[in-house]
């Protein structure tokens, strides 16, 4: 529909082999399904050559030209995935369980809504909480307060944390103030500065993240990189929520980050 010369987006309801072009990346196929994950409502389009992607069911797509919105057929329901946003099957009808007495600890804001965006579902099934440390600084303070043990185990995502980095040496210092409870704690990081560089680049049109000085703020860097609004915190935040749109389940997300998340996931639900 077209006002004037200003194009109106209307609700275009993804009936299957309705053909649409996603606006952010070009990417043009039939929706084949709707479905429920960790991360949403998506849809799934296959493109000519039998590839399929999928993409949060709303704005941002094309038909014939015209901007549209995508929405649930009138009288369906999004059927529930086959496997959740971490690849683990998917437990229909699952109820969360009550949370456990371990818990997972990461740094940041982003890297507790990227752990949640893919592995969200499967935490709530085990009842494991993600808590926030506000960087690695509080690590030590913190695992002192929450007092690890037997049956009250901590799993500690840390960025950065490579040999001769300030992140290992707070955490063995934290480690060592525990004493013998630091058996009951399991440190694993990656070697990014930031967690935004766990998503691979291609799912933002780059071909590799860029190398932001020192001297900047590597959010700020990043955004500047990219060509998109930097000016301010609300900025960073519009960005990081940009790029977590883009993260569609595991497959999106560099194996440095997938096997320490996992790892921490079967520490904190182990028994002992």
């Amino acid at each position: 529909m077209r006002t004037g010369t200003r194009r109106v987006t209307r609700d275009e309801p993804a009936v299957a082999g309705l053909v649409v072009e996603d606006v952010e990346t070009g990417w043009v196929g039939a929706v084949v399904r709707v479905e429920k994950s960790a991360g949403g409502v998506t849809v799934a389009l296959e493109d000519r050559r039998g590839t399929t992607r999928t993409f949060p069911l709303g704005p941002g797509f094309w038909v014939d030209g015209e901007p549209v919105r995508l929405v649930m057929p009138r009288g369906e329901r999004p059927r529930a995935a086959v496997r959740t946003a971490s690849g683990s099957r998917a437990v229909a009808g699952a109820r969360a369980r009550v949370a456990r007495a371990s818990r997972l600890w990461v740094e940041g804001r982003h890297d507790a809504e990227l752990v949640e965006h893919v592995w969200g579902e499967d935490l709530r099934i085990e009842g494991v909480v993600v808590e926030l440390l506000d960087g690695v600084d509080n690590l030590a303070d913190a695992l002192t307060e929450f007092a690890p043990g037997p049956g009250r185990r901590a799993g500690v995502l840390v960025d950065h944390l490579v040999p001769g980095s300030k992140e290992q040496r707070l955490t063995a210092e934290a480690l060592r103030r525990l004493g013998p409870a630091a058996d009951a704690v399991l440190v694993l990081g990656h070697p990014y500065v930031d967690v935004w560089q766990a998503v691979r680049p291609e799912r933002v049109g780059l071909r590799v993240w860029p190398d932001v000085p020192r001297s900047e703020d590597i959010k700020t860097g990043t955004l500047r990189a990219l060509g998109w609004p930097h000016a301010d915190q609300a900025d960073v935040a519009a960005g990081w929520k940009r790029i977590l749109r883009n993260v569609r389940d595991y497959r999106d997300l560099d194996p440095a980050l997938l096997g320490r998340v996992e790892e921490l996931v079967d520490f904190v639900t182990g028994e002992g």
